[in-house]
């Protein structure tokens, strides 16, 4: 795998109007949801696994063990390619919900770059647990670090345009707070989390509506005024109507970049307060193009559509009683 770039995360501005000129931002710290949220999600993950016993585990055990007499060991969490590191803090909690003097001892932070064979994390503690929850933290972590590692290449393609790399809600059903922290883990701004969080009118709800103007219209009755507006646009004449109509982020959806140098143009000329966002067919390949345009944000689902997982095992170590 080619060296990961290391880049600088930078701060999603709601308030700061686009400019030209360059300019540095504070870091963007990825913030995992509260564990009140996510340990239903994590036992859940955990008893579909277990289903009515470890029987392996249980069979080299016994399921008759007194409490605090199953033989304790240690572990290692090795990384098999390199790639960023996500997913630390959630492995430690699932091997904590199955038994809390579980030690999960993460050896990089959240973010960092791990190379092949290099160790990320220590465990120690009863074997039982050990064993059991193994496939699970895993399965978590090798797939939130290859989110992040996919979403950190795309970041790092545009570091040196203002232009801010977005995700979208194109995520797995019951992963969608993971996946969206591994985005942000790997530099990107999240996009809305769920339907509750803005209006976005997108090809659908303006045809239902009856076009944009008679959509934006009939929002603005009905939801709380605190909540921005988006709307989707396929052509120049829909994003001139949009911005006349106060949009508050317009999306150029699937224009080339040229189409969508003249979009910024006209709406910049309308009100420079209105953000722009472009998707649609966002590639390695062609994201630098679209970034030159002048647009504030790139939304992608790729990084969470299209990555592979990052390779990470564990092996147990020693076991003393």
């Amino acid at each position: 795998m080619a060296q990961l770039p290391q880049i600088s995360y930078r701060r999603h501005t709601l308030t700061k109007a686009h400019s030209d000129q360059r300019h540095t931002m504070p870091p963007l710290v990825a913030v995992l949801p509260p564990w009140i949220v996510l340990d239903p999600l994590l036992d859940q993950w955990l008893r579909e696994d277990i289903g009515r016993g470890d029987r392996s585990t249980q069979g080299i055990f016994g399921g008759s063990i007194p409490a605090g007499t199953v033989p304790h060991g240690t572990a290692q969490w090795i990384a098999k390619q390199a790639g960023v590191v996500t997913g630390l803090p959630i492995a430690a909690r699932i091997f904590r919900r199955l038994e809390p003097t579980v030690t999960f001892t993460p050896m990089v932070s959240d973010g960092a770059i791990c190379q092949p064979g290099q160790e990320i994390a220590t465990l120690a503690g009863p074997l039982d647990a050990l064993l059991s929850g193994e496939r699970v933290a895993l399965n978590l972590a090798m797939r939130l670090s290859g989110i992040a590692t996919a979403t950190r290449t795309y970041v790092a393609a545009i570091a040196s345009y203002p232009t801010q790399f977005v995700d979208t809600r194109k995520t797995t059903p019951g992963l969608r707070l993971l996946e969206k922290y591994a985005t942000q883990v790997g530099g990107a701004v999240n996009h809305r989390m769920g339907l509750d969080d803005a209006v976005m009118l997108k090809d659908n709800h303006i045809a239902a509506a009856g076009g944009i103007t008679a959509a934006m219209q009939q929002v603005r009755d009905r939801i709380p005024y605190p909540l921005t507006i988006e709307i989707e646009t396929e052509t120049l004449a829909q994003a001139k109507e949009a911005a006349e109509q106060g949009a508050d982020i317009i999306m150029l959806d699937n224009m080339t970049p040229e189409q969508m140098v003249t979009a910024v143009g006209m709406i910049r000329a309308v009100s420079d307060r209105i953000k722009i966002e472009a998707s649609g067919n966002i590639t390695l390949e062609t994201i630098q193009a679209v970034a030159a345009t002048g647009v504030d944000y790139i939304s992608s689902s790729a990084p969470i559509t299209r990555s592979p997982w990052l390779d990470l095992s564990m092996r147990i170590q020693t076991t003393a009683q």
